[in-house]
């Protein structure tokens, strides 16, 4: 098997067990060439030379840096930028019974949550990231892990115009990217079934007023605004959802987002100022996030 060949067998998988994506699955294809990204025939041999058997851990290197995780492969373990699993065992008491569900994943990155959500029951995840290595990372865990329900294809929400009904859907580290969260959660109440459920992941602010960053926070350029965690409620009930609870509040900690040999980059460290840890580099209150629960009326 040849990357290309990986890629028509998931994308004909997907398009069979959930055939409304079909049109979405064609476009989503065609991002998958070196018209995308100039790195993209690298990738693709990274993924050809796992097919073939070849060791895996040049091969994986070669889609560095690897964020979402950690990652086992046999005796293999990438240590990611992300300490993922710590946000998913913040996440998992709380939500509910995935047994049988079909969920969305909104900016998955390289699906990572999407195993865990498999681990738990659901029937299929279907994750959705612009971010071309991302989805690139996916699939090279797929060429090690064999065919599961889960994928993630290379859009934007914006981009999913086809609603299916998901029974759960994610939206985790997102909004605050969004220049128009109410427009955000528009879509998300649109791709959720009635009677549905919805997880959303932000940083938040303390306090009664949302922050609204100049130029930039935590050295990011996209973030539009931090809300408070009440904030957030009022955003989802103003969108249509009911019982939003706030399950979690969490600071974000250098243990759980940090430079590691498999992502190479400055991380949260050099985004916080080196005499208050408790502050950014911006003077503005260091990454703190929540997640909230809301579901859809039947």
């Amino acid at each position: 098997m040849t990357f290309d060949s990986l890629l028509v067998r998931e994308m004909q998988r997907l398009s069979t067990t959930l055939p409304a994506l079909s049109p979405v699955i064609t476009r989503s294809v065609l991002r998958f060439d070196g018209a995308h990204h100039g790195d993209f025939p690298r990738w693709r041999d990274a993924i050809d030379a796992l097919l073939a058997g070849d060791a895996a851990e040049p091969a994986l290197r070669q889609l560095m840096p690897w964020r979402k995780g950690p990652w086992q492969f046999g005796e293999l373990h990438i240590d990611t930028e992300w300490r993922s699993d710590w946000k998913w065992q913040r996440l998992e008491p709380h939500l509910a019974p995935l047994s049988d569900r079909r969920v969305l994943d909104i900016g998955s990155g390289n699906g990572y949550f999407g195993w865990r959500l498999l681990e738990h029951g659901a029937a299929a995840v279907i994750g959705v990231d612009p971010t071309l290595l991302f989805c690139m990372q996916h699939l090279a865990a797929i060429s090690l892990l064999g065919p599961h329900a889960n994928w993630v294809l290379p859009l934007a929400l914006e981009e999913l115009d086809v609603t299916t009904g998901f029974d759960t859907v994610l939206s985790m580290g997102v909004i605050y990217h969004r220049r128009d969260p109410a427009d955000h959660l528009k879509r998300l109440f649109a791709h959720t079934r009635p009677g549905g459920e919805l997880v959303l992941e932000s940083l938040v602010v303390d306090g009664t007023t949302p922050l609204l960053p100049h130029a930039r926070y935590a050295r990011m350029r996209n973030v539009h605004i931090v809300p408070t965690p009440e904030t957030l409620c009022c955003w989802l009930e103003e969108a249509g959802f009911r019982n939003c609870r706030v399950v979690d509040i969490t600071p974000t900690s250098t243990e759980e987002q940090r430079t590691t040999d498999w992502m190479q980059f400055e991380s949260l460290a050099q985004s916080l100022d080196p005499r208050d840890a408790a502050l950014t580099v911006e003077g503005y209150p260091a990454p703190c996030r929540a997640i909230v629960l809301a579901s859809r009326p039947d």
